[in-house]
């Protein structure tokens, strides 16, 4: 079925105006008017119900759920009125699924989804066609929009799962029904609303009864390497694959794990070992790697990418030239030079386990430069909100890092932490400042005649990224 046949068996059930309906030829979807085109179908979310008519008089199909909107009476045959544009795309996003014959690759979890999901896509294009959740389209909107993106000629889309409660993460496999879903981490992400990192794991873990035939964990993490003993999901007659570190786990014959290990990294790279137990050989295989990608924690996160490209059967041989240049979403751990001056732009997102792992690496770089760490608010943590950014003080102390500039309301009480204890061991030699302007760091940084190395990590509404100089 094409997508025209799907959406006019849809709107035919749902649409206030079906006398109207006639034979469509629907390829490309979309929800910004500034984007349309002749034939496209224009999906009205909220606000969009303002450009119908625009979007009318370029030649697109129109679905709205504004019944206070007055349509040209010239383009009144394309322009269909549903009770909920949202839940219109929905039900259509999930029936082109059930049409598609390609496989669904789901990502949640509290850090690294957009990484993992970044770095799937650089392995499976080297030999499949398909697509990937562009940037934070990863909610009930965003994501069965992505799915509406996807071709009958594609082989496999990635979709980037994102919640802030409970039921949300249910309802996004209801539509998307992975073939292989992929969970990251637990962490503190989201303690806002859902209080606990128990209850943060029981909504991840919404994704695995819809998860048709693998699942890939970290199985370094407390929470998810439990799922392997949970029965209920062990019922389901999925495979578990875990992304381990080495140290002392051992393959066994027959493993389905991913173990990494002997990590390595500088300013330019990383170089690592990855063990596995080969199906064609039937004995376990180790594969040295090289990658552009800094941090021992994108190391984990490339094993549970490279588990998923191994499931479509890629060769060892086109994942190591791939991993040697993997394209990356900016501001991920995104180096930026201007001039004598690198900047780590890190500040898509943060929670206190991806800042710890940003001061981890950063701490370990450039040692030859005058090294500074901005830091701004955590955001979504809930109540502990106090406790988790005066956290970081540990990660602080050991850190090879000459100046601290820390920025937000929230930072304020990590500031005085570090402010009070200044004078303990190797906090002495580390200026430490309080911001309450972003133009004022600028400023600062200006000021700094020195060869420089920036890491700039923050939650995504803090816009950290403004300090970085023109």
């Amino acid at each position: 079925m094409t997508k025209s046949d799907i959406f006019y068996n849809i709107i035919n059930k749902n649409s206030r105006n079906i006398n109207k309906l006639q034979k469509l030829n629907i390829d490309r979807i979309v929800m910004n008017s500034k984007d349309v085109e002749k034939e496209d179908l224009f999906v009205a979310i909220r606000g969009g119900n303002n450009f119908i008519n625009e979007a009318l008089s370029k030649g697109a199909y129109v679905v709205y759920d504004n019944e206070k909107i007055v349509i040209d009476i010239n383009n009144e045959d394309k322009a269909f009125l549903v009770e909920d544009s949202i839940l219109f795309m929905q039900e259509f996003a999930k029936k082109w699924r059930e049409n598609l014959n390609l496989k669904v690759i789901a990502i949640t979890g509290s850090n690294g989804k957009t990484t993992v999901k970044d770095m799937i896509y650089h392995l499976l294009k080297i030999k499949y066609k398909g697509k990937k959740t562009e940037g934070n389209y990863n909610n009930h909107i965003g994501l069965p929009f992505t799915l509406l993106r996807s071709e009958l000629d594609d082989e496999f889309i990635i979709l980037e799962m994102g919640m802030s409660g409970f039921n949300e993460i249910a309802l996004l496999s209801q539509i998307s029904t992975p073939d292989i879903s992929v969970i990251t981490n637990i962490g503190e992400s989201h303690l806002e609303f859902l209080k606990t990192k128990e209850n943060v794991f029981k909504a991840k873990m919404e994704i695995v009864p819809y998860t048709k035939e693998i699942l890939i964990i970290n199985g370094d993490d407390r929470y998810l390497e439990t799922i392997s003993r949970n029965r209920n999901v062990n019922n389901r007659n999925i495979k578990i694959i875990k992304a381990l570190k080495k140290n002392d786990n051992k393959i066994f014959e027959k493993d389905t794990d991913y173990y990494y290990g002997d990590v390595n990294f500088n300013e330019n790279g990383t170089d690592f070992l990855l063990q596995y137990y080969g199906k064609v050989c039937q004995s376990p295989v180790t594969k040295s790697y090289r990658t552009n990608i800094v941090g021992e924690h994108n190391i984990l996160n490339l094993t549970m990418a490279i588990a998923v490209a191994k499931q479509f059967s890629i060769e060892d041989s086109y994942i190591e030239e791939a991993v040697k240049d993997i394209v990356m979403t900016d501001m991920r751990f995104q180096k930026i030079e201007k001039g004598s001056t690198v900047y780590i732009n890190d500040a898509y997102n943060a929670s206190p386990m991806s800042m710890k792992k940003s001061l981890e690496t950063f701490s370990r770089l450039y040692n030859g430069k005058e090294k500074i760490a901005i830091l701004g608010d955590m955001l979504e943590l809930g109540e502990q909100e106090k406790k988790f950014h005066e956290d970081i003080f540990d990660n602080l102390i050991d850190a090879k890092i000459g100046k601290i500039f820390l920025y937000g309301s929230r930072m304020e009480s990590l500031y005085k932490k570090l402010k009070k204890n200044k004078d303990m061991g190797k906090l002495v030699d580390k200026e430490i400042e309080y911001f309450t302007d972003k133009i004022a760091i600028k400023e600062k940084l200006g000021k700094i005649d020195k060869e420089k190395a920036v890491l700039i990590k923050a939650s995504r509404g803090m816009r950290l990224e403004d300090v970085i100089e023109d």
